[in-house]
Formats: C-alpha cells, structure tokens, sequence
C-alpha cells in the first residue's frame, strides 16, 4: 500500500477555471461631480466648463474610472459627457455609474476577449471564490458564454462542484 498522496482533480479531465485569471490590473476610481456643482446642488455651466479646464486629469492616466455624483442634485447629461471627454485621453475606461457598473463594464470587454475554444467539449468547474470583486452578473454570463462549449458545466470546487448544464447526447 502507498502512502503517496494523489490529486485526483489534477489527473482527471475536468478544467477549473476562475475569472480571477482573466482580472485586468489597474485601478478603480470614482469620479464623483459633486465638488464641481455650487453648494453641492446646482450645475452652472460656465463655473463647470472653467473647473473642469482647471482639473489635472493626469491622475486619472492608465486608471478605470467610474463617474458619479454623490448628491441629490439635477445634473444635465451633457456634464456627465463632458467629463468623459476630458477622462477618455487619460484613463483606460470611463463609465457612468458606481465601482459594480465600472466592474460590469471592464468585465463586458473581457468577455469578449477570452478565447473560448480551449473548453471544446470540456468538463468544467467555474470558481466561486476569487480574490477579486468579479459581479455576479459577470459570472452568470461567463457560464451563457461557456455553455456554448462546454460538455459539462459546474460551479465551485471540484469535491462540492454544483452541477449546472450538461449537454444533452
């Protein structure tokens, strides 16, 4: 009898893959508006233009940058645009809405970067734990995308993996 211990996850052919791997780097920001309306509540167009002129936008190069404002006023969307325009030469994404919005919308353009092929007709264990803050959202349509290809589709780890799809013979 061997005492040896054997991993049999790792012998067998089942591909755990986690979005974890696919997690792009760089930082996430907001971009909150607030300090450009006067008394946090109105949006004067001329004070705003000439604010935004002011604005290093420097700091934002190479970051993820989600813009918002963080109080109840009425800002037209122009502003919003506005400010985009003045991110974009800057910043590696720019969206409208909180750090889960600008998670979704990197992730969006992940997806549709993973070569997919390489799970042909595997058996495949999604990873629900991950070290990164990956929305629900996005591993619900990572498993549509994945179903396309996959024989067998599951999610967790390989000793409790919950089954999810398994293509029918």
């Amino acid at each position: 009898m061997s005492d040896e211990i054997v991993n049999r996850v790792d012998n067998s052919s089942l591909v755990q893959v986690s979005l974890d791997e696919f997690y792009p780097e760089g930082e996430r920001v907001l971009f909150d508006i607030k300090g450009f309306l006067k008394d946090e509540i109105a949006l004067i167009e001329k004070e705003f233009r000439a604010n935004l002129k002011e604005t290093n936008w420097s700091e934002y190069e190479g970051k993820y940058v989600a813009i918002i404002c963080s109080v109840d006023a009425i800002v037209p969307l122009w502003a919003f645009m506005l400010v985009a325009t003045h991110l974009q030469p800057f910043s590696k994404k720019v969206v409208f809405g909180d750090k889960q919005d600008l998670e979704k919308a990197i992730f969006n353009d992940v997806l549709l970067e993973i070569d997919y092929t390489p799970y042909q007709d595997a058996i495949i264990i999604v990873k629900g734990c991950g070290k990164f803050p990956i929305p629900e959202s996005v591993v619900v349509e990572f498993a549509v995308r994945l179903q396309s290809y996959a024989k067998s589709l599951m999610f967790g780890e390989a000793c409790s993996a919950v089954p999810l799809y398994k293509r029918p013979k």
